[in-house]
């Protein structure tokens, strides 16, 4: 296969250097918070190298093949997710009360993680598709459909935190085609009668969730425990932080699930203000980025993919961090990149190769 020269001239290296920089920075966080905590024998920061190695392999296979190629099969791609998440349902490993993990040839996977990234594909597919059409009104049961499938089986996990995220990110790409006024406000009318109904089919701890998010200290030591000692090492970490390996809340382990949804709190612990807001500003210089890719490409399928990609990261950023500060419930939403995570790591690494695919052919002539 002969390789034009133009995809290796436009290779977006500081788009990738700014990738495995919070990639390289994450490792050393959950080298910190987890050093002494093993999976399977291996230390959790080993695991998380792995994974990264592993989704550096994808990537590069990702933006590879032409992103059209990738478009032109994205039903048969959401065919094939949606029917791993049934396999989920079936065969899937049982942890903590929920079914999202499967294991396959010795691996655990959450196939609900891939689904956001495959959203984003068979939107874009969608939306190309029907542009010419002016995305017609009465095709609104087809959208819902294509989210409405993933968002009942994953929320039956029970998975509520991923399952919002993929109403989260099909907003966000009805917003940016510009779909039309009636069918947004159509959207949030019927979330809106929906909500009291939602409420009545939470479990019991989805509720005490969202009533803890409203007041932490209803439950101090239990459902609040979580966020309580999140802002606690957040606040103890004051100007400059504790120092590398020397953050109280993280190495006496009184911040929960501190390599994963709170890895952020074990950063802000140990660097202060001023090296979260080194973090957060990698992060912006990241999504900048990613805009400016999806604002460069030359046409509407390259524009839907990587502005989806950019939401993905985006609102995963947002959201967690918006999580361990208290602004927001914590929904288990992974910090991009950061946060410990095999399923996370591999498939945001494969929405990174699909931005790199896009940017490397902005100047190439499409058939």
């Amino acid at each position: 296969m002969k390789i034009d020269r133009r995809l290796l001239i436009n290779f977006d290296w500081v788009f990738l250097g700014v990738v495995l920089l919070v990639s390289a920075i994450g490792i050393l966080n959950i080298y910190s918070a987890g050093h002494n905590l093993y999976v399977r024998g291996e230390p959790l920061y080993t695991k998380q190298i792995y994974w990264l190695l592993v989704g550096l392999v994808l990537m590069a296979i990702t933006f590879s093949l032409d992103y059209h190629t990738i478009i032109r099969h994205a039903y048969l791609i959401y065919m094939l997710s949606i029917a791993l998440l049934f396999l989920v349902s079936l065969y899937g490993d049982i942890t903590h009360g929920s079914q999202r993990w499967l294991v396959l040839w010795g691996f655990s996977f959450q196939p609900s993680e891939l689904m956001k990234l495959v959203l984003i594909i068979v939107l874009a597919r969608y939306f190309s598709d029907t542009a010419e059409e002016g995305y017609p009104p009465e095709n609104i049961l087809i959208l819902l459909a294509i989210v409405g499938v993933p968002f009942y089986m994953i929320a039956r996990q029970p998975d509520l935190g991923t399952a919002m995220f993929l109403g989260v990110l099909f907003a966000s790409v009805v917003v940016f085609v510009g779909i039309g006024w009636n069918i947004l406000v159509s959207f949030v009318a019927g979330g809106m009668i929906l909500t009291p109904l939602c409420w009545l089919l939470l479990k019991d701890y989805q509720k005490e969730r969202i009533l803890t998010f409203l007041d932490p200290e209803r439950d101090p030591l239990g459902t609040g425990y979580h966020i309580i000692q999140s802002i606690i090492a957040i606040g103890s970490g004051s100007l400059w932080g504790k120092g590398f390996l020397k953050g109280t809340q993280t190495q006496l382990k009184f911040l929960p699930e501190q390599q994963t949804d709170f890895a952020f709190s074990v950063f802000a612990e140990e660097w202060g203000f001023l090296g979260s807001v080194v973090l957060i500003s990698i992060f912006l210089a990241l999504i900048l980025l990613s805009l400016k890719i999806a604002r460069n490409s030359k046409d509407l399928p390259g524009a839907l993919l990587a502005f989806g990609v950019t939401m993905f990261i985006f609102w995963g950023i947002f959201i967690n961090i918006g999580m361990v500060l208290g602004i927001f419930p914590v929904v288990g939403i992974p910090l991009p990149f950061f946060s410990y995570g095999g399923s996370s790591m591999v498939v945001l690494m494969m929405g990174a190769g699909l931005l790199m695919n896009v940017s490397m052919r902005r100047f190439i002539l499409q058939p």
